[in-house]
């Protein structure tokens, strides 16, 4: 039963196409088991996530959230890293900016990788709206 509860969990939440789309969807995962930012996000139309307006209520969630959404963000800047190094690797061009390759990420804010703030949420939303405009 386990194994069909998950195949049907995939079913449900089909691959975005992201190329950051774990990252994506650990990060909802974690802000819905906060019951203020669930509540907000069950209630709020796409508008107002698309604004902007939703990532404002990241500053109430819990220390525990916040803490886990450092985790991730630290993770997935550390495998943004693991690819530019590796395309880097198969160019053998020793003259790339580092900063230049960080700035396609548009999914998170590449300026403080250790926190993950309002500005990571926000850009997140903007990221996976201007896939699906």
């Amino acid at each position: 039963k386990g194994e069909a509860h998950v195949e049907g969990e995939k079913v449900e939440n089909p691959d975005t196409g992201l190329y950051y789309d774990e990252y994506l969807r650990q990060v909802i995962d974690v802000l819905e088991t906060d019951k203020h930012f669930r509540e907000k996000l069950q209630t709020a139309d796409i508008e107002e996530i698309k604004s902007g307006k939703l990532s404002r209520e990241l500053d109430l969630v819990s220390h525990h959230v916040r803490t886990r959404l450092d985790e991730l963000k630290r993770q997935e800047v550390a495998r943004l890293r693991m690819l530019i190094k590796a395309k880097i690797d198969s160019v053998q061009d020793t003259g790339i900016d580092h900063q230049a390759l960080l700035k396609q990420f548009e999914h998170l804010n590449h300026q403080n990788p250790d926190t993950f703030e309002p500005k990571d949420l926000d850009m997140l939303i903007k990221a996976v709206s201007a896939r699906y405009k």
